[in-house]
């Protein structure tokens, strides 16, 4: 099934997962899968490591069992900053053998310890290089409140519409926690001619630490409403869980009842936290 599809028959509801550590076991995430597939996601991303370490082999074998074992559609995360046209070329045969359609396009985590190489600079480089080499359904991120590297979101955009002309067929945002920044972003990319469909990035925050670990790394702002939960239940995990997922619950009502796209649900490979989403706003995006 090739995702852009979807986005033409219904309000799309889908799923991010990761690989284990080296140091845990391949179990932990078809543990996490086999509570997944219950919640009928249309869709499965599964990420490479952060920063250029991934193993794209592990990744490839992860999708494969969400498509063969689990009847799920999958969608493989690939980066490209830290790999040359021979080792992407590599993972494209792979990835068509496993018979699996839709990839994720992406630039990539700069790794400091890492020597980037020079055969994709940026993410339209690596859509045109997948294009060439066989039929399959690409997405691309998008970041409602700016990329890191952009000075600013105007020229952010005027980057992501290079994407979408290089052939994206649908976009996937980063995590946000202010609906507001979603929709000013899509009125600016509407403006600039994208077109395509955009799923919203939803993350549930359920712990402290991880809340201060994605703000550092994305830049995602937090409204008052969003940090005063945080100042109330962060002594109390059971409480500030709970309260991480009502937020995101509240999130999508907003985001479906604004017409958007679809809603991409950042897991963290939690599949407690995304049950309790999933039956919370079943009817909505059904609706």
């Amino acid at each position: 099934m090739r995702i852009r599809e979807l986005f033409d028959k219904k309000t799309v509801f889908s799923f991010e997962v990761f690989p284990p550590k080296k140091t845990s076991s391949i179990d932990v995430i078809y543990n996490t899968l086999e509570q997944l597939r219950d919640l009928s996601p249309d869709f499965i991303s599964v990420t490479y490591s952060a920063g250029g370490s991934g193993n794209g082999h592990l990744s490839c074998e992860i999708a494969s069992k969400i498509k063969d074992e689990y009847g799920i559609t999958p969608m493989i995360h690939l980066p490209c900053i830290n790999y040359d046209k021979a080792e992407i070329s590599a993972v494209l045969d792979e990835i068509k053998s496993r018979g699996i359609e839709n990839i994720l396009a992406l630039r990539g985590d700069i790794n400091p310890d890492i020597e980037p190489k020079n055969d994709f600079r940026n993410a339209d480089e690596l859509v045109r290089f997948i294009k060439s080499k066989g039929d399959f359904d690409i997405a691309g991120a998008c970041y409602p409140e700016c990329h890191a590297d952009s000075d600013s979101l105007v020229e952010d955009i005027l980057n992501l519409r290079k994407k979408v002309d290089a052939g994206v067929d649908h976009l996937i945002s980063q995590l946000f926690f202010d609906n507001s920044a979603f929709y000013e972003f899509r009125e600016k990319a509407a403006i600039a001619g994208i077109n395509v469909p955009i799923e919203a990035g939803i993350m549930p925050v359920v712990n402290k630490n991880q809340i201060e670990r994605m703000v550092s790394t994305c830049g995602a702002s937090l409204p008052q409403k969003f940090v005063k939960i945080m100042q109330r239940y962060e002594h109390n995990p059971e409480a500030l869980r709970d309260a991480g997922i009502a937020y995101a619950v509240n999130q999508i009502v907003d985001l479906v009842a604004n017409g958007v796209d679809g809603i991409h649900l950042y897991t963290m490979n939690n599949a407690y936290v995304a049950a309790k989403i999933s039956e919370a706003v079943s009817g909505i995006i059904g609706a």
